[in-house]
C-alpha cells in the first residue's frame, strides 16, 4: 500500500506542476479577458456558481503561474437567468462590447442551442463543460462534460445488472430530458429490459404524491430520473411515501450540489461522473481542498467545479502551443489537445468533445461515494466536423 500511495501522490504533484508551470511565451498588454455566461438566477444557479468557483479557482492559478503568455487572465461574468434571450444578449455584450478571447457556458441545453450559433457567426469558441444530449458538433464549440454514451451508456448497464431491467422514466419537460429519454429507450431494449412509463413534469408541484403513485403502481424496478431545480423536491416526497424502498433511482446529472437539497433522504441513488469530492485518491483531495478554501463555508465542491476549472487549463494550452492570442490558431490548436485534471488525462477529441475517466457513484449521506473506477470513456457524440 505504501508504493501505491506513493504513486498516487507523485500523479498528484504532477498535475499541479503541469497546471503552474510558467508561460512558455510572453507578451505585454491588459489582461487577457474571457466571458462566462452562466445561471445566477432563474433556478439553477447553484449550478453558476459551482462553475464560477472553478473559473475563478484556474484563473487564479493561471494567474499565479505568469498568465497566458504572459498576460493575466480575467474572466467577466454574466447572468443568463437560466434563459435562452438573456444568454444570447449576454454573450453579445461580451464578445462585442468586451472584447473577450472566448466564453465558457452556459449550463442548461436551451441556452446551448442560442449560443452555438452566436459562436459560430462572431467566430468566438464557447467553452461548455455540463454533461449534455449530444449531437452538436462545431468548429466553435467544445464540449468539456460528458454525452451520452458516456454516462447513459456507462449507467444504464449497471442499473441492469444490480437492480433489474424494468424502468419508469422521470424528467423535467425540456430539452435535455426529452433527448435524453429517447437515447435511453433503444439503449434499455437493447440490455434486454423494458420502459413501463414515461412522465416529463415542470417540477413546479409542491405536492408529487399523484405522480409518486404513478410510479409506484408501474412495477419498475428503476427510476431513471432527470428533474433539476424545484422538481428535487419529488425525492424528499417519494422518500417518505416508501416508493424508494422498492424501485432504485438512477440520476442522470446528479452531483454533490444537489445533496443538501435532500436533507438526507434519497439515499443510495446511482450516477456516473467524472469526479467524486470524495475520493482517496490525493490529486482529487487536493483539488477539492483547494477548491473548499475558496469557497464560502458550508459550500459543496462538485464536478461542475472541475469540468469549468477545465476550460480555462485547456484555453492556456491552446494558446501557448498556437503562440499567439487569436481566436481562429487557438481552435486549430485545441483539437487534439490533452491536458492533466484531478482525475487523469482530459483529451479534447477532433470532434471537439472529451475524453475522461468517468465513476459510477451513489449518494450516502451528504456525499457521493465512488462505486466503480470506470476508466477513460471515448465520447460518442452523435455527430461529426468532418466535411464541415
Amino acid at each position: 500500500m505504501a508504493s501505491r500511495s506513493i504513486s498516487f501522490m507523485t500523479l498528484a504533484l504532477a498535475f499541479y506542476a503541469a497546471v503552474l508551470q510558467p508561460s512558455c511565451a510572453a507578451e505585454s498588454g491588459p489582461p487577457i479577458k474571457v466571458g462566462a455566461v452562466l445561471p445566477f438566477s432563474g433556478g439553477v444557479e447553484l449550478y453558476g456558481r459551482q462553475a464560477r468557483l472553478g473559473l475563478d479557482l484556474a484563473a487564479k492559478d493561471i494567474n499565479a503561474a505568469g498568465g497566458i503568455l504572459g498576460r493575466p487572465v480575467e474572466v467577466i461574468y454574466s447572468d443568463d437567468k437560466t434563459r435562452p434571450e438573456a444568454a444570447a444578449d449576454a454573450m453579445h455584450l461580451l464578445v462585442e462590447k468586451q472584447g473577450v478571447i472566448a466564453v465558457v457556458g452556459p449550463i442548461t441545453s436551451r441556452n446551448l442551442n442560442a449560443l452555438v450559433p452566436l459562436a459560430e457567426s462572431s467566430k468566438t469558441p464557447l467553452l461548455y463543460a455540463t454533461n449534455y444530449e449530444g449531437g452538436k458538433c462545431s468548429r466553435y464549440l467544445f464540449s468539456f462534460g460528458a454525452v451520452p454514451n458516456q454516462e447513459l451508456g456507462q449507467l444504464l448497464p449497471y442499473m441492469t445488472q444490480a437492480y433489474g431491467n424494468t424502468y419508469f422514466l422521470l424528467g423535467a419537460d425540456r430539452v435535455w430530458p426529452h433527448q435524453m429519454f429517447d437515447i435511453a429507450q433503444p439503449l434499455i431494449e437493447k440490455l434486454g429490459g423494458k420502459v413501463v412509463g414515461t412522465k416529463y413534469t415542470l417540477g413546479t408541484e409542491t405536492d408529487f404524491s399523484p405522480l409518486i403513485k404513478e410510479v409506484a403502481a408501474s412495477g419498475a424496478k428503476v427510476l431513471l430520473f432527470a428533474l433539476k431545480g424545484d422538481g428535487m423536491d419529488f425525492i424528499r416526497q417519494a422518500d417518505d411515501a416508501g416508493l424508494l424502498k422498492d424501485i432504485t433511482v438512477a440520476f442522470l446529472g446528479l452531483s454533490e450540489v444537489d445533496l443538501g437539497i435532500f436533507r438526507g433522504k434519497g439515499q443510495n441513488m446511482v450516477t456516473v461522473v467524472p469526479t467524486v469530492a470524495a475520493s482517496d485518491d490525493p490529486s482529487v483531495k487536493a483539488f477539492v481542498a483547494k477548491a473548499r478554501a475558496a469557497a464560502e463555508p458550508g459550500v459543496a465542491v462538485s464536478n461542475y467545479v472541475m469540468t469549468h476549472y477545465n476550460t480555462l487549463i485547456a484555453l492556456k494550452a491552446a494558446a501557448e502551443k498556437a503562440g499567439k492570442l487569436d481566436k481562429e490558431a487557438i481552435i486549430d490548436a485545441m483539437a487534439g489537445l490533452t491536458i492533466p485534471s484531478p482525475t487523469g488525462p482530459v483529451a479534447l477529441g477532433q470532434n471537439h468533445h472529451t475524453a475522461m475517466n468517468m465513476f459510477i457513484a451513489v449518494t450516502q449521506g451528504t456525499e457521493l461515494v465512488q462505486v466503480r473506477a470506470l476508466g477513460q470513456i471515448t465520447p460518442q457524440p452523435g455527430c461529426s466536423l468532418a466535411g464541415r
